[in-house]
């Protein structure tokens, strides 16, 4: 299972996170899956009291780099990006994947913020509604996505301000 082997949820309280820009951009293609996706990143971002995330929609997968790109130029601290690239018949798919993936990439490293990626690439429809967050769903990936980017904001920013006590805590316990 794909999910093997992921941390057991965040570590923060609404302190931690207090005065973080979350932003959340879902695709509009298979609007059951992504709906799903970004019903779980606003729980999450809820539970862990950040408080009014933006949250845009984009019409597909490639898309998403400009828009996160676009985000962090605003001052946001974080971008939390959804969707679902399914397998087809052609090359299409792997030059998606690729381009969302990579053009993701180069917007967490050039603008310094993370990016949650909760794009989902399979196969079959199944394979996604299972990692999409539904009712009987074995994993949640829009909650995931936006719990590990805020997370490393929270994360950054205390690197930021001198701050590497999240770091050294972690470390002394291994």
């Amino acid at each position: 299972m794909s999910g093997e082997g992921r941390p057991a949820g965040t570590r923060l309280d609404a302190r931690a996170v207090q005065g973080l820009r979350v932003a959340v951009v879902a695709t509009r293609w298979y609007p059951e899956i992504t709906d799903a996706l970004l019903a779980g990143a606003l729980r999450a971002l809820d539970e862990m009291g950040v408080a009014e995330p933006t949250v845009l929609r984009v019409p597909g997968a490639f898309e998403l780099p400009v828009a996160a790109k676009a985000l962090a130029a605003t001052g946001h601290h974080a971008v939390v990006c959804l969707g679902l690239v399914l397998r087809g018949g052609t090359p299409h798919f792997e030059y998606v994947c690729q381009g969302v993936t990579q053009g993701l990439t180069q917007v967490a490293v050039s603008c310094s913020i993370p990016v949650g990626f909760g794009v989902l690439t399979c196969d079959t429809v199944e394979q996604a509604i299972d990692r999409s967050g539904l009712p009987g769903s074995s994993e949640d990936k829009g909650r995931e996505a936006a719990e590990a980017a805020v997370e490393t904001a929270v994360l950054l920013r205390g690197l930021r301000m001198g701050d590497a006590s999240e770091l050294h805590r972690e470390s002394a316990h291994r």
